[in-house]
């Protein structure tokens, strides 16, 4: 089988239809989806992505009027938090619904749904009028994809069509706010920061700790992982001395950095939230990891905004 990029939204739709597992475009990755309701599709992308069972899917769908024929028992949280979010990078961990099947929450009552913002999946998701599961759409614990080329270069021969949506917006992966009797829990880090999710309702605690048995999507130890070792650094001239005569590769946003003499570096934009920072992270690992260095030292963001973020995926993917 060869893969066939496409921007065809139907040739898409009738793949997943079918029963095929398509690589889609969202505002924060590509990912790897298959309906829902087709059993064969999700255990195919389990396969794919040779990503372990116990790791729960999140469910895509068009609207959030369609969350009651998802889940039940929806806190009233979950509907402020979807009005200002939705579409967007947030997931909600809401207690499913007997319809939901077992393999795509990995045996747990609860459901990871989202509405994506990008118009490409937005379409697709209306054309099928059925929910998608999407993880993202690489090898479990790689670098995740941005792009339909990151896409094809994992996967090659293995599914029969990516739906081309161009880079992605926002390029990290949503946030995840499960609910503790109402009260808001933020599950993963992403686009969506814990501040935001406050705002909105008033109260939030966050539980992202590492663990093997994990309650949401994304709460994997090691993940997002190039195949040059990464090491996250506050102190970007200490780690260089610790490599010396090594080849290396510099990641970071600082005017350290960016006055830095260093023979392969790469400077994130700068600014006081890190959007473009975040946009860019993992087209800048899957570079780091090209261009045939002996490490990859990354400096660490502040713990504000998208910072915290962007060092859970940094710290994630250093993990041996």
């Amino acid at each position: 089988m060869t893969t066939k990029i496409t921007k065809n939204i139907d040739t898409a739709a009738a793949a997943l239809q079918s029963g095929k597992v398509v690589a889609i475009p969202t505002e924060t990755v590509y990912g790897l989806a298959g309906v829902i309701y087709q059993q064969e599709a999700i255990r195919d992308i389990y396969s794919i992505k040779e990503r372990p069972k116990a790791n729960p899917l999140i469910v895509h769908t068009y609207s959030a009027d369609t969350l009651p024929e998802i889940a039940h028992d929806i806190p009233e949280a979950a509907y402020k938090l979807a009005d200002v979010f939705w579409p967007g990078p947030l997931t909600l961990l809401l207690r499913k619904k007997s319809n939901i099947p077992n393999n795509v929450t990995s045996g747990l009552d609860t459901v990871a749904v989202r509405v994506p913002s990008h118009p490409v999946t937005i379409s697709l998701l209306r054309t099928l009028k059925q929910p998608l599961a999407a993880p993202s759409a690489n090898p479990f614990g790689r670098i995740s994809p941005t792009s339909a080329r990151h896409v094809f270069d994992y996967f090659d021969g293995k599914i029969p069509y990516i739906l081309d949506g161009g880079t992605c917006s926002v390029g990290i992966e949503s946030t995840i706010v499960g609910f503790d009797e109402g009260v808001p829990v933020v599950y993963r880090h992403g686009a969506v920061t814990a501040a935001q999710v406050k705002d909105v309702t008033g109260n939030v605690t966050i539980k992202t700790a590492s663990t093997n048995t994990p309650k949401a999507p994304g709460m994997y130890p090691r993940h997002y992982s190039p195949r040059t070792p990464l090491v996250v650094t506050d102190d970007i001239q200490k780690a260089l001395a610790g490599f010396r005569g090594l080849s290396t590769v510099v990641i970071g946003y600082s005017r350290m950095c960016r006055d830095l003499i260093a023979e392969k570096k790469i400077v994130l934009p700068e600014s006081g939230n890190f959007e473009e920072a975040a946009a860019k992270l993992y087209g800048t690992l899957h570079y780091a990891d090209s261009i045939n260095t002996d490490i990859i030292i990354a400096e660490k963001f502040p713990e504000k905004g998208l910072g915290s973020a962007i060092n859970d995926r940094l710290i994630r993917a250093s993990k041996k």
